[in-house]
């Protein structure tokens, strides 16, 4: 567990932006029960918390897309983050819509087109990474050269990581479930005990995961 990953997995338990229910799972909108769930735009209402977000999804783009021209928010949680690290980082920034307006312009990308451009994708949350492939791939269509993702949080399944390498897209984040079970543990949110059903659903999400 690297510093960043740490603080970020305090920061995020801190502001209750992330819930562990290993006993009383939550269903997720695919019907997966799960025993986590997330709401990282809270940590917009945090001045401290969104600081060392963006500050740190800044570094990830300076460290690992140096050559970066342009950042894209994904919709609806990646646009405020791809604004705020747009500033910091003094490059321009757009968001791209789920889906194209049914008026006026029809864009579904949203400020200046990037064709021909490096860009990264600003996103909240990794899970399946079904949603941020669309992305990269609505961009890849426009002409732009998606240089990959920049997250906030992942919950590290496999289904996510073999989608990503299928789509051959490259995603780093900020933090991830390994760190963020740990630090749970270690600040009393959950017991010890837990990591076990924790680990087992993290491990495969359609597998009995509450009897571990």
């Amino acid at each position: 567990m690297t510093d960043l990953e740490n603080k970020v997995a305090s920061c995020l338990l801190s502001i209750k932006a992330v819930f562990l229910k290993p006993n009383d799972p939550f269903t997720w909108a695919s019907g997966i029960k799960s025993p986590i769930y997330c709401d990282n735009r809270l940590t917009l209402s945090y001045p401290e918390v969104r600081n060392v977000i963006e500050e740190g999804l800044a570094q990830i783009i300076r460290t690992y897309y140096p050559d970066c021209e342009c950042v894209m928010g994904t919709s609806t949680a990646g646009i405020a983050h791809a604004a705020l690290v747009a500033n910091i980082l003094n490059l321009p920034m757009g968001y791209v819509r789920s889906g194209a307006k049914d008026h006026g312009r029809k864009n579904q990308i949203e400020g200046v087109v990037p064709t021909g451009k490096k860009v990264v994708v600003i996103e909240d949350l990794i899970s399946t990474a079904g949603s941020s492939i669309e992305v990269v791939e609505i961009l890849r269509s426009a002409g732009a050269n998606v240089l990959g993702i920049a997250s906030i949080f992942t919950y590290e399944l496999q289904k996510g990581l073999d989608n990503l390498a299928n789509a051959n897209v490259i995603n780093h984040s900020l933090s991830n479930f390994s760190a963020l079970i740990l630090k749970a543990v270690e600040e009393k949110y959950i017991e010890e005990d837990d990591l076990k059903k924790l680990k087992a659903f993290q491990a495969d999400t359609s597998s009995d995961w509450q009897n571990a």
